[in-house]
């Protein structure tokens, strides 16, 4: 390969992602996509500028467009597909007939199984694809492969993870990281999760901890949907337990579910002063705008516990992740360890050592060659044993 790569989508998870392939993948070329030409001049200008070299170039596409993608895609060796989650298989067929290898940031587990279900196809044209290489799900699961990983026998591995205002206001103290559709989706679909060796669907919005953060405090966690993905499903069979759960300020769990339980997130239209309205869409409206007023730098915290036998002896391992917003690139914690993870998947796939198909996000790279290579962008990893 000559290390061709396209995002598709030059936002925020786009344009880290870029950067980080621009300083650490070693590409002949880096194309930043995007439907406005405008948007992938800035965010290109700002990769080139950041890495100190003209690697990054603009170009303009409509990603519902097969005809005009498959031309984008013509040179490409690796597509990272960073646009709303609901378009990845769409864009996935295109990357197949065009011979292009692929990742994507995911966002729903069903989305996500349309992907995985082209794997047949992807074998034909002899080109791997990966989706959900962002967060959570992403990042996090990593951190349970890793851990899993350190065992003779793994038992439980317990996922932690959040990305939070740095000056938390009430009543929510939290700041919107991506669209509060997808916020509301995490809280509202139930999450899939491994107990005893068996899949189970847990309700989200419950199952409300408190977990001591040694930068912030005492915080609480609680299930939400998504964060799993796939990964219960591989690895039943190597694990007894294997969940997830969000992280937040104190409070904010039930101050969402008060919104749940009352009926604002339903998407069944009602009648308001002789209009249709979807109380869903009112909700987004009106609580996403609202949180978009609010300015703050981000942290993001990542936990993951794992108990397990390790020669012949039952131990505790942590791993524990603190980052935040980087003042010298300007990236929010949220855009690294987003879209620092996907082009690490992408950088993986240019070197063409993982196996043809569509390889569910926990059967691409092993944990420990993750977090080696998340080390190296100065995210810092701190491990403990009990």
């Amino acid at each position: 390969m000559k290390r061709t790569f396209a995002v598709l989508g030059s936002g925020m998870q786009g344009t880290a992602a870029a950067y980080d392939l621009a300083k650490f993948a070693e590409p002949h070329d880096v194309l930043l996509a995007d439907s406005s030409l405008d948007q992938a001049i800035k965010s290109a200008d700002r990769v080139n500028r950041l890495v100190g070299r003209e690697v990054c170039r603009p170009a303009q596409v409509d990603a519902l467009d097969p005809i005009a993608l498959a031309k984008l895609l013509q040179p490409i060796d690796v597509l990272l597909s960073c646009v709303p989650y609901w378009m990845h298989p769409q864009i996935a067929k295109v990357a197949i007939a065009s011979h292009t290898n692929m990742c994507d940031l995911g966002g729903n587990t069903d989305i996500t199984r349309e992907t995985l279900a082209m794997d047949a196809e992807a074998k034909a044209a002899g080109v791997t694809l990966i989706p959900d290489t962002g967060l959570a799900p992403g990042f996090v699961n990593s951190i349970g492969l890793y851990l899993i990983e350190q065992f003779d026998e793994a038992e439980t591995i317990k996922l932690y993870c959040g990305v939070l205002p740095q000056h938390p206001k009430p009543p929510f103290n939290y700041k919107l990281a991506f669209n509060v559709e997808g916020l509301v989706t995490e809280y509202m679909h139930e999450a899939v999760a491994l107990r005893d060796g068996k899949i189970v669907l847990l309700e989200t919005l419950a199952e409300v901890e408190e977990i001591m953060i040694e930068q912030l405090g005492m915080m609480e966690v609680f299930n939400t949907s998504g964060g799993t993905s796939t990964t219960p499903f591989t690895l039943q069979g190597r694990v007894k337990n294997y969940q997830y759960k969000t992280i937040r300020w104190p409070g904010h769990c039930e101050r969402m579910r008060i919104f749940r339980d009352f009926g604002f997130w339903d998407d069944k239209p009602i009648e308001v002063h002789g209009q249709q309205v979807k109380p869903r869409e009112v909700f987004c409206k009106v609580f996403g705008d609202a949180l978009k007023q609010i300015e703050d730098l981000d942290q993001c915290v990542i936990r993951g516990i794992g108990i397990g036998t390790k020669s012949g002896e039952r131990v505790q391992l942590q791993v524990d992740i603190y980052d935040k917003q980087c003042e010298k690139t300007g990236f929010t914690s949220m855009e690294r360890t987003t879209g620092f993870s996907m082009a690490i998947h992408a950088a993986a796939l240019a070197n063409g050592a993982l196996p043809k198909g569509c390889l569910p996000y926990e059967s691409a790279i092993p944990g420990s060659v993750f977090l080696d290579e998340i080390k190296k962008r100065g995210i810092k990893v701190k491990e403990s044993r009990e």
